[in-house]
């Protein structure tokens, strides 16, 4: 199961394998009621100040999660020209104006950092959504992704995109998450890292908290602004623009469980939240929230789990 298990929302990617990169979207063709909670100190986003509970528009019509740093920001425009093209936005005078939040993440590291998502790219990957469940691993906005960066990139491991859901009393709550993390992967489960920076000899893996507890130092050559984690929350549920942003802000505790450091002066962690309302009712926003951070904790395991071995 997969964030097109909530109705009304399509997903698609883009995957240039010239380096690698890429972008995802989400598109809600009848608008969705939309939230956002950044916690990383190093975000590249779009369009967010408008999800305000505070502010006028009510209503998204996609979201971008890409790659290409803040140039990646660009492939929000071939987003909306898709949907003007589908006669999807809001009615402003004589034409609609399709609203497109978005979000980046830095995957540069990777082959040739001048090749990163255009407008083209997402133009691409609104041509390839559709209501099937999304590809996983490094593709769209995950096929550059790495995790455990804090000691190196050479010592990284690849992150990815993965996406989970659940149905539960006829609600659906599901999540999307493009996982580029300065931290390790952590299963919950079992407390045991699953990817993330590796032994200085390449055999094990290292336990990044661990080691930074042991006295051991990141490498002084680290950049802020390297990493980034991004996420989409959907529920088909009935939400205010003020319960979408509680959703998003309780869905970053899954973000919190599986990824250990997260929220890092290094990262631009986002998470957006969309609710659909095409299960026609309302439910309580604690037991929405504790869902949708659990729901992000799987798809975060499910894109390390999808990359191909570093």
């Amino acid at each position: 199961m997969s964030i097109t298990a909530v109705r009304g929302l399509l997903c698609g990617h883009f995957t240039d394998t010239r380096r690698p990169t890429g972008c995802t979207v989400v598109i809600t063709p009848e608008g969705a009621v939309a939230g956002v909670d950044v916690r990383g100190a190093a975000p590249g986003t779009r369009e967010t100040e408008l999800l305000s509970p505070l502010n006028t528009v009510e209503k998204v019509h996609a979201v971008l999660l890409a790659g290409g740093s803040a140039f990646g920001l660009d492939a929000a425009g071939g987003v909306m020209r898709w949907l003007e093209e589908h006669g999807i936005g809001v009615q402003v005078g004589p034409v609609k104006v399709p609203i497109v939040p978005a979000a980046i993440l830095f995957d540069l590291f990777t082959g040739d950092p001048t090749i990163r998502p255009d407008a083209a790219a997402g133009y691409a990957a609104c041509e390839a959504a559709n209501s099937n469940a999304p590809a996983e691993g490094n593709v769209g906005a995950g096929a550059g992704a790495m995790v455990g960066k804090l000691f190196g990139i050479e010592r990284a491991m690849r992150g990815g995109i993965g996406s989970a859901s659940v149905t539960v009393d006829g609600i659906t709550i599901a999540a999307i998450v493009a996982v580029n993390a300065v931290g390790d992967v952590i299963d919950p489960a079992t407390g045991r890292v699953i990817a993330g920076a590796r032994s200085a000899d390449g055999r094990t893996l290292l336990n990044t908290t661990q080691a930074l507890l042991r006295g051991e130092k990141p490498i002084a050559s680290f950049m802020p602004g390297t990493a980034t984690t991004l996420g989409i929350v959907a529920t088909d549920a009935v939400l205010t623009k003020t319960q979408a942003n509680k959703l998003a802000q309780m869905a970053h505790d899954g973000l919190a469980r599986a990824i250990d450091p997260v929220h890092t002066p290094t990262d631009g962690d986002t998470v957006f939240a969309l609710a659909t309302g095409a299960a026609g009712r309302r439910e309580d926003l604690t037991v929405l929230g504790a869902i949708a951070a659990a729901v992000t904790t799987r798809a975060v395991i499910r894109a390390v789990q999808a990359a191909p071995a570093s």
